[in-house]
């Protein structure tokens, strides 16, 4: 016992305790340095570079475009598509050195001057870091392919899939539809950041700029993790964004064809109008251009090409082009003088082929040298065209009452169509010139606005809702391109008449087509319908007194304006026409017959007009 208390060694088990104790603590000390050490590194030395690094590895919340509404005619044919599009953009903050990196695109996939001079001027208008901004659309599969072998030396370049607009058919609808681009300057003051995130377009004209709200939708967002390359590792929420309305038009795009290709290699404009609707069936003005140039940006060349072209094919000439309306308002000055009482239908004048006021030298010509002679009632005023008669009566009934009926009918004001841009002509009167001109109203102001002359300016349109008053009996309806209901709406008013007078000036418009000395009599042949119509001629450049028209002395763009209205069928009134053809001279022989092709082609397309009336005939 006392040998196996003599073995320990208390002195040497101490020593070899605090001997470990003493290491371990080193180790531990050790150990928290190198912590230390790493953690003033990590926070001290490389601070900046974590930050960049952590920029670069981060969530990002990403807008999500809706789907733009879709445009269609009244029989389903798409008249606004969307197509994709496969677009190069560059986010700024991930890009390093901008400069040398669209230099070396350029290298690869070209970048013309426009297209960089767009990027910059987008690049300052961004709305939030890491936003990727277009440089190039529409790649070519050779342009996408050059991207996707060099992506690896590329940073911060990226290539999406965009919805672009695309309008199948092209010119013909241009005016109508209207085009989107790309957002202004102006314009991103204006609209709704949110609603706007990631939509690099805006409706500019037409229907796209006038139904801008509802085609647009509701933009939808995604949160994504991404890497240090930018690239998305994973997407960790998403709102759906909701598609725009689709758009249903009144308007057939086959009249539509029918109208722009009866206007080829002529300046003008037609509508076509629904009677019963209101609603507009076809509306086109030539020249026209491509609106899908200008969806992703048409070239500087090319834009003045359409601004310095003596045609003026961007100029609408449906809703903003203003002309005197000529003899083209004689059917409504008739109705107006009938229903005031200022004449009966048994009223006749003599025409020698110019009228005088009282008391004054002026004579006032008509468009037929000597005259149209003995007794012309209101009938052979409308058929024949015969000015002197409306000087006289146009006198007679004072300007308030022309002014009056000419308002009712639609003149001087805006059709309330669903476009922007609409211009609101001119329905002279007392209040009107004192207010524009700053001096009285004359007779002989009474005497020129009586055949449509003077100060009265009309547009297209408005000659076309003026008709299809004039064909429903005086139900006021606004013209409309949307179909927004399935039921046909009631008139918002109407222009009160005597069926009797009705009647009258109906036949007298028919006789003005298939009477022996109508003025359109040259369209009637093979027809197995009626047309009731009225023909017109404005005057562009004033011509003396003691002066003669010689149409061959006359520049081509200083010749009369050729006009013509017309309804049918005559005994149950569907469709309503305005034609108007710039210098054209004749109404009709210019204007008129490009009216019977486009109620032909109604006719054809809707053979129950024809039904009905050979039921109501029956």
């Amino acid at each position: 016992m006392n040998e196996d208390r003599a073995i320990k060694n208390p002195i040497q088990e101490y020593r070899l305790y605090v001997g470990r104790l003493l290491f371990t603590l080193l180790v531990v000390l050790i150990m928290a340095g190198v912590l230390l050490w790493r953690y003033y590194h990590l926070q001290v030395l490389e601070h900046e570079g974590l930050v960049t690094l952590s920029d670069r590895n981060r969530v990002l919340v990403e807008p999500m475009p809706p789907t733009r509404g879709l445009i269609y005619d009244r029989n389903g044919v798409l008249l606004a598509d969307n197509r994709p599009s496969f677009n190069l953009s560059i986010v700024k903050e991930r890009a390093g050195d901008l400069d040398t990196l669209i230099a070396e695109l350029d290298q690869l996939v070209g970048v013309s001057e426009v297209e960089l001079e767009r990027f910059q001027k987008q690049m300052q208008r961004r709305r939030r870091p890491y936003e990727p901004v277009p440089l190039k659309v529409n790649l070519d599969e050779r342009e996408q392919g050059v991207l996707a072998v060099n992506e690896y030396r590329l940073p911060g370049v990226e290539v999406t899939v965009q919805l672009l607009r695309h309008y199948p058919l092209g010119p013909e609808m241009s005016h109508v539809l209207g085009y989107v681009g790309r957002i202004n300057d102006q314009e991103i003051q204006d609209l709704d950041p949110v609603r706007y995130s990631g939509t690099l377009v805006v409706g500019k004209t037409g229907l796209e700029k006038f139904y801008e709200d509802e085609l647009l939708g509701q933009v939808g967002y995604q949160t994504v993790e991404t890497n240090a390359r930018g690239r998305v590792m994973r997407q960790l929420e998403q709102t759906a964004p909701e598609p725009g309305k689709d758009l249903h038009l009144y308007l057939d795009s086959r009249l539509q064809h029918v109208a722009f290709e009866s206007l080829a290699g002529e300046r003008g404009a037609v509508v076509a109008i629904e009677v019963a609707t209101g609603g507009v069936l076809a509306m086109a003005s030539a020249p026209s251009f491509d609106a899908n140039e200008f969806v992703t940006g048409i070239s500087v060349e090319s834009y003045r090409a359409l601004l310095d072209s003596p045609d003026r094919p961007l100029f609408d000439r449906v809703l903003q082009g203003q002309y005197p309306p000529g003899s083209t308002v004689k059917p409504i000055y008739g109705l107006a003088a009938l229903q005031s009482g200022t004449i009966s239908q048994d009223y006749r004048i003599y025409d020698p082929g110019f009228y005088q006021l009282k008391n004054d030298e002026r004579k006032y010509r008509d468009w037929k040298k000597g005259g149209h002679g003995s007794r012309i009632y209101l009938s052979d005023a409308i058929i024949q065209s015969c000015d002197t008669f409306f000087y006289d009566v146009g006198v007679k009934m004072t300007i308030d009452t022309m002014a009056l009926y000419g308002t009712r009918f639609g003149l001087g004001q805006k059709t309330g169509l669903d476009m922007p841009s609409e211009r609101a002509g001119i329905m002279p009167s007392r209040p009107w010139k004192r207010a524009a001109k700053g001096i009285a109203w004359y007779p002989g102001d009474t005497v020129n606005t009586s055949i449509g002359q003077g100060y009265t300016l009309a547009t297209p349109m408005q000659l076309a809702v003026a008709t299809s008053r004039l064909a429903s009996r005086g139900e006021i309806r606004s013209p409309q391109l949307v179909r927004k209901q399935h039921s046909i709406p009631p008139p918002a008013g109407i222009i009160k008449a005597s069926e009797n007078n009705w009647n009258y000036v109906h036949t007298a418009m028919q006789e003005v087509v298939h009477g022996l000395r109508g003025t359109a009599k040259g369209i009637n042949k093979g027809l197995n319908y009626h047309i009731a119509g009225k023909t017109g001629t404005a005057q562009v450049v004033g011509i003396k007194q003691d002066e003669e028209y010689d149409a061959e002395k006359v520049a081509k763009r200083n010749r009369d304006h050729a006009l013509f209205i017309a309804f049918a069928p005559v005994e149950n009134p569907r469709i309503a026409v305005s034609v108007l053809v710039e210098n054209g001279e004749h109404g009709s022989s210019t204007a008129a017959p490009v009216a019977r092709k486009l109620i032909d082609a109604y006719m054809a397309y809707y053979p129950d007009a024809l039904v009905e009336v050979a039921d109501e005939s029956g």
